[in-house]
């Protein structure tokens, strides 16, 4: 009994791998044999940052679409894209460096707080909590969930915000849906002027919560000749492509204009001449508050 019990079994083992294996070969489907050497040459992190699920995704599309670009992998860089361009054959296209900007200055606007959040240490669950304990709903809440969900290590906490180190960000993008507030977005490494700033509010409510906070005002918009700045989705946005295609012509006009110091120029010359030129200003506005004085002394002699 046992012996026949073991041979049915034998023989039900060989006819499963005998059939397993016909299977195999009937609908053996046969692989370009270049989408694992694409595949080696990418760095591995399956960020995502290139639209893909991984980086064995991205390999496969690359070779197969003739519309998937071959400079798509953020982490590798252009070294990276000039080893996928080898291998499918497709032009070596430059693409845009970008980084990962937080739009939140609450640490010096002294954000106001509604009350002490004492729940779990994370940014979602803070938030989901009758809205936040920051008195602007558009605030960083610095709790660190876009940190943890970075994978390169690129963002920090300091002083209860979330502080991007541009060396080692690679504009993934993974940290932008992870933000609850919206507070992070990605912008061209290039950039002449930035918005410090990520609110909705406008006018008082914006003031009461935070002393330097955007009051959307549009004072940046109607001043700016190149038209790059506007508000989309409720606040302020600069296509910086328009901005650095103008060039330096406008000196920053959005910036002079801005009442609450919340547009600021990036560029170090430019951040320069802004300080001079306000120091000269205060020079002409000291030297007019003392020929006044003076004048109403020898007026009173």
């Amino acid at each position: 009994m046992i012996v026949a019990s073991v041979l049915t079994l034998f023989c039900i083992g060989v006819t499963a791998s005998a059939l397993l294996g016909i299977a195999s070969r009937v609908f053996y489907v046969e692989e370009d044999p270049r989408v694992e050497a694409v595949t080696a040459a990418l760095p591995g992190s399956n960020c995502g940052g290139c639209g893909y699920a991984g980086c064995a995704s991205y390999a496969e599309a690359v070779l197969k679409s003739e519309a998937v670009p071959a400079n798509l992998c953020v982490a590798g860089g252009a070294k990276t894209t000039q080893v996928v361009s080898e291998l499918t054959g497709k032009a070596a296209a430059a693409s845009l460096p970008r980084m990962s900007f937080r739009r939140c200055a609450k640490t010096e606007g002294v954000m106001k707080q509604r009350f002490i959040y004492g729940g779990v240490a994370s940014c979602s669950a803070a938030a989901h909590m009758d809205g936040g304990s920051d008195q602007c709903a558009y605030s960083c809440l610095g709790l660190g969930d876009c940190r943890r969900g970075c994978p390169f290590d690129a963002i920090a906490i300091k002083e209860g915000t979330a502080a991007i180190i541009v060396d080692q960000c690679v504009a993934c993008g993974k940290c932008i849906p992870i933000c609850p507030r919206n507070v992070l977005q990605l912008v061209p490494l290039e950039h002449r002027v930035m918005i410090f700033c990520g609110t909705c509010n406008k006018g008082k409510t914006a003031m009461d919560s935070c002393s330097v906070g955007c009051i959307n005002c549009n004072a940046c918009i109607r001043k700016c000749p190149a038209e790059a700045v506007a508000a989309w989705d409720g606040r302020i946005e600069i296509d910086h492509a328009q901005c650095m295609g103008h060039g330096p012509d406008c000196a920053e006009a959005c910036v002079d204009a801005c009442p609450r110091g919340i547009l600021r120029p990036t560029c170090p010359e430019t951040i320069e001449r802004k300080q001079v030129e306000k120091q000269e200003a205060a020079a002409r506005k000291a030297a007019e508050a003392a020929a006044k004085k003076a004048a109403q002394a020898e007026a009173g002699a």
